[in-house]
């Protein structure tokens, strides 16, 4: 398990799993990736696990990327990334986020993954892919137009400006909108909810809300990724890299 990635069991059948690189407002590098990925794996495959809460350390989210890994790393980046996203997609307990501070990039494409999802009122949400020279990852472009519409899906995903949690309900990114700081409250109320239920009924309704779509996110996850590994390399994400790294 990577030390970026803390594991915990706050409740009875409820596995929390925290994105914890403050002093980078948990911007998701490498092994941070691969620690979320064994860490939702070790969750699946737990008995005791009947409900995964993800969340981030020091009142943010994440970040995203880390665009400073990313620039360095050529394609290992990205693949880790989409390992990432393959899981979080296909994992089989449910998923509850509970979301304070940033929201960007990958932080809110990982929301269209999750079975609920909860935002403080401090909260901020971002999909900044164009501006960086990318394109759409996770999924994102069939999911988002599929619980937003199409117009909003635009909005966000081809101007990328920074949007509240109030927009983010609006658009089907997250079930509720707490008080600043509680997030995490309202998602463990949630999973204790969920984690008193008959384990394989919640399973199984999971299953069946998922089947629909599954083959379509699947594929639209792989495209992504192929274009994005491209885009990464081109000379307008690299000049966005170098711009981005400058202002640091």
């Amino acid at each position: 398990m990577s030390e970026t990635v803390l594991s915990e069991t706050p409740a009875e059948g409820v596995r929390q799993i925290t994105m914890s690189r403050p002093e980078r407002r948990n911007a998701l590098d490498r092994a941070t990736y691969q620690g979320l990925i064994d860490a939702l794996a070790a969750a699946d495959a737990d008995a005791a696990v009947r409900v995964i809460v993800l969340t981030g350390a020091g009142g943010c989210f994440t970040s995203g990327n880390d665009i400073k890994d990313f620039a360095a790393g050529g394609l290992d980046g990205p693949r880790v990334a989409i390992d990432f996203l393959t899981a979080i997609s296909t994992a089989r307990k449910p998923i509850v986020a509970a979301v304070e501070g940033f929201a960007v990039g990958i932080g809110t494409t990982m929301l269209l993954h999750c079975d609920l999802a909860y935002a403080g009122r401090g909260a901020s949400f971002r999909l900044p892919f164009v501006t960086l020279g990318l394109c759409p990852e996770g999924g994102s472009s069939y999911l988002l137009p599929l619980i937003a519409g199409s117009k909003r899906a635009a909005e966000l995903l081809m101007l990328g400006e920074p949007f509240g949690p109030e927009q983010a309900r609006e658009a089907g990114l997250v079930n509720d909108v707490t008080a600043e700081g509680g997030a995490l409250a309202a998602a463990l109320e949630k999973a204790r909810a969920l984690a008193a239920l008959p384990p394989q009924s919640v399973a199984l309704t999971k299953s069946l809300l998922k089947r629909g779509g599954a083959a379509a996110v699947a594929e639209t996850i792989a495209t992504e990724a192929r274009h994005f590994g491209e885009r990464l390399m081109s000379a307008e994400a690299q000049a966005a890299f170098a711009a981005f790294l400058t202002r640091r």
